[in-house]
């Protein structure tokens, strides 16, 4: 990692890298506050669809990690986002919970059950089969289908829970129409969040605690990444993935001295251009809310 630009931005994964079962990894409070002491960019990125940023904010200042809200970046923002560009004030018939209504909400949508342009399925604790049929019978008449992420199955203090992916297959099952994943490992979720920091590939790191989807992404929205022994994938597991992280470290507190180790030296501006660049033509839009 030493060997290429300078770092100039941080991505990080939330669930399995800052916090686990609403606890602060060793070393995660210390990794954030020095990325905002000397004043480097960085997002948490999470596919959790469920919560808002606000909401997110908390329950990390809860686990004692201070991040500001437009810091954190969700797979419901990401999709409303998406969403917003491929048809401007649209409809949605959503199954989910307030962090994907929030924000379809906050980019004009309209939630219907009536001939809606899409069916959008979140994260969510509380799956009603009653909206999964209707679901699964607008799909059938013609709506388009979106999912935030394709995440099978979550963490709870009891053990798994089915998540997005799981109950995307059933209804892509009952209709035989594959859903659009929005979030990670999608690319998109990556250069949405590259760009809401204005930030270039080539001098961005992400740190993740999956392979197949934090490190996959990573690589190919053509960052660095780097992979944490403090969620999902296993030391042992690293080798079976026909890619692999440019770092595997036991976890972010391994990363605090890397922050200024990588940083441009004091002074140095920020790249504005060359390989990696993002997008200029158009200024980073705020989060949104």
């Amino acid at each position: 990692m030493t060997n290429r630009r300078p770092v100039e931005c941080w991505l990080t994964d939330m669930d399995g890298v800052l916090v686990r079962e609403d606890r602060a990894i060793d070393g995660a409070p210390e990794f954030i506050g020095r990325l905002m002491e000397i004043g480097r960019r960085f997002l948490v990125l999470t596919n959790n669809s469920i919560y808002t940023p606000r909401d997110l904010r908390a329950r990390l200042s809860a686990s004692g990690i201070d991040i500001p809200e437009e810091a954190i970046w969700t797979s419901a923002l990401a999709t409303a986002q998406f969403l917003e560009e491929q048809r401007p004030g649209g409809s949605a018939f959503v199954v989910g919970e307030a962090g994907l209504i929030t924000a379809l909400h906050d980019i004009g949508y309209t939630m219907t059950d009536r001939n809606p342009d899409y069916v959008v399925l979140g994260e969510t604790r509380t799956y009603s089969f009653e909206a999964i049929t209707r679901a699964i019978r607008l799909v059938e008449g013609g709506a388009r289908f979106i999912a935030t992420n394709p995440d099978p199955s979550g963490p709870s203090p009891a053990g798994s829970l089915p998540a997005t992916g799981a109950v995307a297959a059933l209804i892509s099952r009952a209709t035989q129409v594959d859903p659009y994943f929005v979030g990670k490992p999608n690319p998109l979720m990556m250069r949405s969040a590259l760009n809401q920091i204005s930030a270039h590939s080539e001098t961005t790191v992400m740190v993740g605690d999956r392979m197949d989807t934090d490190v996959i992404s990573g690589l190919e929205a053509g960052l660095r990444t780097v992979l944490v022994l403090t969620g999902s994938t296993r030391a042992e597991q690293v080798e079976r993935f026909p890619f692999r992280p440019t770092r595997v470290v036991d976890s972010v507190a391994d990363l605090i001295p890397l922050i200024d180790e990588l940083s441009p030296p004091a002074g140095e501006p920020a790249p504005t251009d060359g390989p990696g660049a993002q997008d200029r033509s158009s200024p980073a839009r705020a989060p949104a809310r």
